[in-house]
This record gives C-alpha cells, structure tokens and sequence, in this order.
C-alpha cells in the first residue's frame, strides 16, 4: 500500500516537466534555484567527510544521473538516508516510549480488570444494602403503624370516655350516700363540667349534641342539688333566730349578737367549702354565676327577714327615747346603722369571698331606715341651729369621718346623703324664710336704737369693772359669781382690751344690730353645712338683705337722733359686715338672666310704621322684619354682694363726711355758694350779706362752730368705730373740707376787691392757721370728758364718766399705712 502511494508520487513528479501538459512546469528561476540547492548538498557532503561522528561517503558513489527519475530516485535515496543518520537517538528514545507504553496498556489493563472486579463488587454490596434498607424501611413503617393505630386507639378511648361517663356520673348523684357538703360531690361536679366542656368544644360529633344535652341535664341536677342544701341551711339558722323562745329585743347587747348573728355564723363552716366552692365555677361558667347570684339573694333575703325588723324597731325605739333631740336622734341611728351594717358585712365574709350585688340592696333597705325615720323630723324642724348641726353630723361625722374610711359602709353613706339633701334644701328654704322675716322685715326694738346711748353705758360699765377688777385680788372665779352674764362678756371683753389697746365695748357681738349679728350668724351656720355654689347664692342674698335692714335702722336713728349717729352707725355694721364675711372662702357673686324686650317695642313700632308692607313677598316684608327683629334679649347680669358692701360703706362715708363738714363750716359754705353764683364779683363787697363785718361774723361763727362740734363729732366716731386709723382715715377728708373752705373764702376776698383792712376785719386764717385751731380743738377737748355729738351732758348711771387721757387722745398721725377697715 506505501508503495503504491511511493509509485504514484514518482509518476506524478515526471510529470512535472513533461513536454506536454506539464503538471508543474519550473520557470527559469526556479531551475537556477534547484541547481543551487545542489551544489549545496554537493558540498554539504564534502563536510561531513570531516565530521568525527558521521562516516564519510565517497563522491565516487555518486550514480550517473541521466532522467529526473534517477535523480528523484537518488534524492529520495540520500534524503532517507540522511533521515535515519538524524533519526537514530530519537528512534531509540520512540522505542523506549514504545516500552513504557505498553507497561502502561498492561498496567490499565489490570487496573481496568480491577476496576471490573471493584464495580461487581458495589453491585453486590448495593443489592444486599438495598435489601437490608428495604427491610429496615419495612420494619419501621410497621411500627409507625402500630404507634399510629395505637394513638388512634388510645383517642378513640379518650373520646369515647366523655360519652360513656353519663350513666356512672348519674347513678353517683342520685346515690343516697352522696353529700353535698363533700370533696365526692363537688369531684363528680368538675367531671361534668369537663364532659360538658368537652361537648361544647368538639360540637362537630356525631351524638355530642345529645350528650350534651344529658350533661347539662346532670349539671342542672347539681345545682339543684346545691341550691337546696344552701337553702335548707339559711332555713334552719333562720328558724333558729326567729324561734319563739329566743329572746327577740330584750337580753342585751351580747344576747341581741348571739341571736342575730351567732347563729347564722354558727351555720357558716357547712356552707363555706360549696359556696367557695361555686364562686370559684362562677367566674368562667355562666350557670354557676347565676347560681351563685341566687345564693346571694336568698342569704340576703333571709338576713332582711331576721334583722330587717329588729333595726326597725331599735330605730322606733330610738326614735321614740329621742323624740326632742333630733341631734341625738340622728347620732343614736347612725351609730345603730353603722354597727349593724358593720357585723352585717363581717358575718357575709363567713359565707362569701366578695361583695355582691344583693348585699348592697340589702344592706341600702337596712340603710334606708335612717332616712324613713329622722325625714318627717326634719321637714318640720324650723330652727336653722338644729339644721345646721344636723347637716355638720351627717356630712362631718358620718359621712366624712366614718363613710369615707370605711368601704363597707357605703350603703349608710348613701342613706346619709339623702338625708343630708333633705336637710340642706329644708335649711336653705328656713334660711330664706328668717333672712326674710328676722333680718329684712325685724321690727327694731328701742333698745336696737338706742344709739350712741348703749355705746357709753356698755364702756361705763367696761371701765367701772376695770376699776373694779384692779383694786380686787380675789381669784378670777369669785369676781364671775358677782357680777351678771353680760357683765362677764363685758370683762372678758376687758382682758381682751388690755391685749388690744384698740378693743372697744363697740366690737362686742352682742352690741351688733340684731340684722347684721343674725345674717353673721346665720352664714357661719350654713358655710359648713352646704355646697359652695348653694352657699354662695344665699350669702349673696343674705348680705343684700342685711345691708337693706341696715340702711332702714340707720334712717330711723337718723330721724330720732341726728344724722351723724345714723350714718356712723350704718359704717360701722357695715365695716362689721364685710370684715366677718372676709374669712369665707367663696365668691359672693351670683349670675342673674333677664330678658330685654327693647328689641320688640322697636320692632312692634316698626311694624306699625310699615303697614302696607306686611303682605310683601319678597325681602322686605314687614311682618317677617318683625320676626326676626323682635325676639327677646338674654342678658346676663353679675351680682356682687362685696361690691355692693363696699358701695354702700362708700356712700355713707361721702355722706358723713358732708354732714360733718357742713356742721362745722356750714356758714362759709352757705356764703361761697352765694358767691360763687353772684356776678360780677366786682360787686359783691356791695352787698349786705358780703360786707367785711358780716364776713367776719360769718368766719367766727364758723370757728366757734368747729370749737364746739369738733370734739363731740370726733366723740362719736371713737364710740362707734373704736378704731384711730379708721377714725383718722375718716376725719382726714373732713378737715381738709374745712381747710379748703377757709381757702376759697381767701380766693374769694383777694379776687373780689376787698382791701387789706377789710381782710383784717374779716380776720380769715390761712390753712395753717386753720389746721393748727383744729388740732388745738382736738387737744382741749380730749383733756375734758366729752358726750357724743347730739348727746346732752348727764351723769353716768355706773359712775363717774369715762376720761382719757390727752396723750391717748392726741391728734397724732397715724401710720400711712392703709386700713382695709373702709374703702
């Protein structure tokens, strides 16, 4: 086959250059080329004669080279030779590789028969492992099957246990060895309500409908069964309370206890395990819960039978002991309730665990005695004392002290404030009706008017006892024996004064106008008795009606005595009033609604005025302007009783003050009207009434005046007020009425064209010369015993009069500091 294919290459290269058709004719350079590879081999040969390691050829062997197949023929003859002269150490080197080949085929030969033997090997380790895991699989299936069939067995036993322990449960609660009062018992209850829960949680069974049914029924059974156990015991302690051999109301207070209450605590023990017992289902099962409900309200009616009646009849009995003492009326019950209440509610704990319910309602019907019994008293009872002391009992002592600090007797507390409403409408409608009657309509006594004449008796008599209590050293005690009640008022009054050099006989309470000691007392009555926006309606009343009956008394002194007594007197009730309502603590303001009609006068005007406009049917129709124009005003009107105090003290101080002022300088002031409204002033010295001598006349006549009323006018003010920062306060503006009088007297004379003598015959002083007679006025009427202004001069029905000394008397300033005794 290589030889053909040798062959057929030989044929193919002659036929290179064939004449004709030549396969690869050579061109002219590539023959040159071919000839110069010749030579090249020529003398490639000629070298490697002289190389030691290839052995030499002779030229000579050269074959004669006639045709190009000779010559392929040799070339391919030296090209081969020449190929294996250079082949030689890489055809060893090919024939060792040849070796470790076949070591190697021979090695993967065995590895291959190895890897043979390996795989049968696994093959028969798998099958046999498969076989194992397959039996092992088998065998664990099995026994999950057998846990499975198992479980199933065991639910279908537990399921199947709710359904079979209806006959056994029954034939346990019908047994007649069974007791209610037994662990047993309440064992056989806990398995029906499990069955019964189990019922109503797998609801989707087939019969779990109908078994339920049977439960309940069973359960229906129990608690008929507990029901008429807890019955038959209260039964029993109950007919044991109201035996007729047991003493009923009589035996005392322990015997009283035992029967009411020993008994049905005795009782107790044989109830305590099935009533915890049902509380305890009560709080997850609904039946239970109205079981125990029902429990609840058969104690609590068994309780209303044995002790409604007896506190019945001890509140008749207290009652009827206490008839004209409702204070101690209203003390006996309260304290009866609340001990009643209390061992009401500790004997409750030996049966029940918590409050109920039917507890409170039956101890509210207990409670509800006290308001039944003390209500017809106090709807008849007019003095506001004995309802203001009932109201501070209830809400003070009852309600504060014992209600509130202790939960169990809420019930009583309810009772109370019921009672306490009661009480307080009763006292506001009394209020309103002795405000009315005994402050706004009182018909003064003569002694209430007797004024300024009670003032110096009560300070003769304060200063006699003084003089009296001065030169004795008896004891205290043997002076009080002598001497009448008004007397020990008077030097108790006394001590005071010598603590207070400012104290008066004045500032006794029991020398206050019988309106404003009675409004006083009728206000400090109500403040703790009720509510702050009640009280505050009343006061503000109250204090309206007070400052009327003041006014209405200062006029009638006014009339009888002077002017000066009847306005100091109204200062100072009023002074008396808004300092003792300083001390309550509320707004004396009420919010008063009227309606203001203004409105539809104008709008009924209108409508008038527009008659033909009434039937328009578009904007301005009359009657419809009428409509929406004549609707009433709401207004609200703020009723400040203080503001109202103060601007009645106001105004009587302006008034004193004008009286006192035209008293003493009333001539002057009758001659700078005249005046001031006479024209033209260049002409007034013309005049008779204006002359320098009549001036004159006019200017002593008002000096005398203010020598002489001076000192009585500042007399009555120290016996009314009794207060020198008031009294200054007071008398400041006076002088300086007077003072400013003698100044437009001087402005008069200097504008008026009088000459300098006729400023010397009229002899008016300057406002200095004026403040100085008045103080001296002060000063020399202080150094003598003086009457009040209006008083005539008599002797003192206790002893010699009253005489204080210049220096207490002296017309010092006062410090600046402002008194809030008047506004």
């Amino acid at each position: 086959m290589d030889n053909m294919t040798l062959k057929e290459i030989q044929n193919k290269l002659l036929l290179w250059e064939a004449p004709d058709n030549p396969l690869a004719p050579l061109t002219s350079s590539q023959r040159e080329a071919i000839l110069d590879l010749e030579a090249l081999a020529l003398g490639l040969a000629t070298d490697e004669v002289h190389t030691p390691d290839v052995p030499t050829t002779d030229t000579g062997d050269i074959p004669k080279v006639d045709t190009t197949y000779e010559f392929l023929d040799w070339y391919d003859t030296l090209n081969e030779e020449n190929m294996k002269r250079h082949d030689e150490p890489y055809e060893a080197y090919y024939k060792q590789l040849e070796e470790r080949r076949n070591e190697c085929v021979s090695l993967n030969n065995q590895i291959t028969a190895t890897l043979s033997d390996l795989n049968k090997l696994s093959e028969e380790y798998n099958l046999v492992s498969n076989k194992t895991n397959a039996l092992h699989n088998m065998s664990e299936q099995l026994l999950a099957d057998q846990n499975k069939l198992s479980g199933i067995g065991e639910d279908i036993k537990h399921k199947l246990h709710y359904f079979t322990q209806v006959e056994h449960l029954s034939q346990r609660l019908n047994s007649s060895t069974m007791s209610v009062n037994s662990e047993a018992f309440f064992n056989v209850l806990a398995k029906i309500d499990e069955c019964l829960d189990y019922m109503r949680a797998n609801s989707t069974f087939k019969e779990a409908h109908t078994y339920s049914v049977k439960y309940r029924h069973l359960q229906s059974r129990a608690i008929s069964l507990i029901r008429a156990y807890v019955t038959h015991i209260l039964n029993h302690a109950t007919e044991q309370v109201l035996a007729p051999d047991e003493p009923a109301d009589g035996g005392g207070v322990d015997t009283a206890y035992a029967v009411y209450f020993g008994k049905f605590q005795a009782a107790a023990p044989k109830l305590k395990m099935v009533l915890s017992e049902v509380e305890k289902r009560a709080e997850v099962n609904e039946d239970y819960a109205s079981l125990l409900w029902d429990l609840q309200r058969e104690y609590a009616a068994r309780r209303q039978r044995v002790a409604g009646g007896a506190a019945a009849g001890a509140l008749r009995t207290a009652a009827h002991t206490h008839a004209r003492d409702h204070c101690a009326l209203l003390r006996a019950a309260c304290s009866l309730l609340a001990l009643a209440v209390r061992d009401e509610c500790a004997l409750y704990t030996h049966f029940f665990a918590r409050p109920s319910p039917p507890l409170e309602e039956y101890l509210r019907s207990l409670c509800n005695g006290l308001y039944e019994t003390l209500r017809p008293y106090i709807i008849h009872i007019n003095h506001l004392e004995t309802l203001a002391e009932l109201c501070v009992i209830l809400r003070v002592e009852v309600i504060e002290e014992q209600v509130n600090n202790d939960p169990a007797l809420s019930a009583l507390g309810s009772a109370a404030r019921s009672l306490l409403q009661d009480a307080q409408e009763r006292l506001v409608f009394r209020a309103h009706v002795h405000l009315r009657a005994d402050v706004l309509k009182y018909r003064p006594a003569p002694g209430d008017l007797a004024y300024p004449d009670k003032l110096l008796m009560m300070e003769q008599i304060a200063l006699s006892l003084q003089e009296q209590s001065l030169k004795r050293s008896d004891s205290r005690n043997s002076m009080i024996s002598d001497i009448s009640t008004t007397s020990q008022e008077v030097a108790n009054i006394n001590i005071e004064a010598q603590r207070r050099p400012q104290a008066s006989p004045a500032d006794l309470h029991g020398m206050w106008y019988p309106g404003v000691r009675r409004t006083l007392a009728a206000l400090s009555r109500l403040y703790r008795c009720l509510e702050k926006r009640v009280f505050q309606g009343l006061a503000q009343e109250a204090i309206s009606l007070c400052v009327q009956s003041v006014d209405n008394a200062a006029k009638q002194i006014s009339a009888t005595k002077t002017d000066v007594d009847g306005e100091l007197f109204q200062i100072k009730h009023l002074l008396i009033l808004r300092e003792q309502i300083a001390p309550f603590q509320v707004d004396f303001i009420v919010k008063e609604t009227t309606l203001d009609f203004s409105n539809v006068r104008s709008a009924a005007y209108g409508l008038m005025q527009k008659p033909r406009q009434i039937f328009y049917l578009n904007s301005n129709n009359a009657l419809l302007e009428f409509l929406l124009e004549g609707t009433p005003i709401v207004r609200e009107h703020l009723l400040d009783s203080r503001k109202e105090v103060d601007r009645q003290l106001k105004s009587c101080c302006e008034t004193f003050i004008k009286i006192a002022t035209e008293i003493m300088a009333g001539p002057i002031m009758e001659f700078i009207e005249k005046a001031q409204a006479f024209t033209p002033p260049e002409q007034l010295k013309s005049q008779p009434w204006a002359t320098p001598e009549q001036l004159g006349a006019v200017v002593k006549e008002t000096q005398r005046r203010i020598k002489s009323h001076l000192a009585p006018l500042q007399r009555s003010m120290q016996l009314y007020l009794a207060n020198k920062e008031t009294e200054f306060i007071l008398f400041r503006p006076i002088r300086n009425n007077v003072v400013g009088f003698f100044v437009q007297l001087e402005q008069i004379l200097t504008n008026s064209g009088y000459s300098y003598e006729d400023t010397l015959i009229v002899a008016c002083p300057t406002p200095e010369q004026v403040s100085v007679f008045i103080s001296s006025a002060s000063l020399i009427s202080h150094a003598e015993p003086v009457l009040p202004y209006g008083k005539k001069k008599q002797t003192s029905i206790v002893g010699k009069p009253s005489v204080t000394s210049v220096a207490e008397k002296s017309e010092e300033k006062p410090t600046e500091k402002p008194t809030p005794d008047v506004p």
